[in-house]
């Protein structure tokens, strides 16, 4: 069965994009302005022999600047950072956090020391990212989970055991002291039958946490939604309609409370102000003021470090 859907977009509906869930897992590109001292007409900047490595493409000239980025090192305190740079005709100096690092993209004219003084100025924001990235890789790494008795799979932010008891009739129940969710199939049952109950489970319990903060946050909002729906979308944590429609997806169940209401908060906010602007933004925080790091946890978490149904 098709399990992760997209949803068409709908133009009167505003949601609340998965970063990681998009193909594009590229940090935001930061622009800093550049110095506006540019070389005068036909006069080369005679840097750009120096910062290109001796693996780069060919050399940059005055309308082609070099086609791969030279790769240089500035070390930042204990941290020896890695970056490539290119030149471009842009007017600002542009940093990118993509799989390979840091990018740098300046306009020809701007010395290297004006450049790394930019790198310094932004060594917070860039380090941050690049902690943030490597961490991700290394969940990926992570073994998926086998769909075995004994496995752990996300709750609420914990871990609860997978237990599987051979029956004739299909069940299943949860034990919430012992935190373990036993599934009963038939002998013959295979993976996916399995997998169908656990996720069948899931997106109850989904719909019944969902049911219960959703009239907790509208009341405290000053709003009224019209109905709500489990997602099962690829890149979005929810979404809501000006008719009142709120979709939230059922695989936010894996995550704790605060990720969940942060979600239903964000919706519910859009009946106030259907837009991104900084008043909605206000409008989420005077009911959650912990968004951010709610904000922060959903955007680093991909579907890689999902169970796979």
């Amino acid at each position: 069965m098709k399990l992760l859907r997209q949803i068409p977009p709908d133009p009167q509906q505003l949601a609340l994009q998965l970063d990681f869930f998009s193909s594009d897992t590229s940090v935001p590109a930061v622009d800093q302005p550049a110095p506006k001292h540019a070389p005068r007409s036909g006069q080369m900047p005679q840097f750009q022999a120096a910062e290109s490595s001796p693996s780069s493409a060919e050399p940059a000239t005055p309308d082609k600047p070099s086609s791969l980025a030279g790769r240089r090192r500035l070390q930042l305190g204990e941290h020896l950072l890695e970056y490539r740079l290119q030149r471009s005709k842009r007017r600002t100096i542009g940093f990118l956090i993509d799989e390979d690092g840091l990018r740098i993209t300046a306009p020809r004219w701007v010395p290297i020391a004006e450049i790394e003084s930019a790198i310094r100025e932004k060594q917070r924001w860039i380090l941050t990212k690049l902690r943030e990235r490597r961490e991700r890789s290394a969940r990926r790494l992570q073994p998926q989970m086998q769909w075995c008795d004994g496995a752990t799979l996300p709750y609420l932010g914990g871990d609860i055991t997978l237990r599987i008891l051979a029956a004739q009739a299909s069940g299943i129940a949860f034990d919430a002291a012992a935190r373990e969710l036993t599934v009963s199939l038939p002998p013959d049952a295979g993976e996916q039958q399995l997998k169908d109950r656990v996720q069948g489970w899931l997106q109850t319990e989904a719909r019944r946490i969902f049911a219960e903060r959703l009239p907790i946050y509208a009341e405290r909002l000053g709003v009224v939604y019209k109905s709500f729906a489990l997602s099962s979308a690829t890149t979005q944590w929810g979404s809501c309609t000006a008719e009142g429609k709120i979709r939230l997806n059922w695989r936010l169940v894996h995550f704790a409370m605060p990720m969940i209401d942060y979600v239903v908060a964000h919706e519910l906010s859009h009946l106030r102000e259907m837009n991104h602007s900084p008043r909605f933004w206000a409008t989420v925080q005077s009911v959650f003021p912990e968004f951010q790091a709610a904000k922060r946890v959903l955007r680093e978490s991909g579907p890689d470090t999902l169970p796979s149904f």
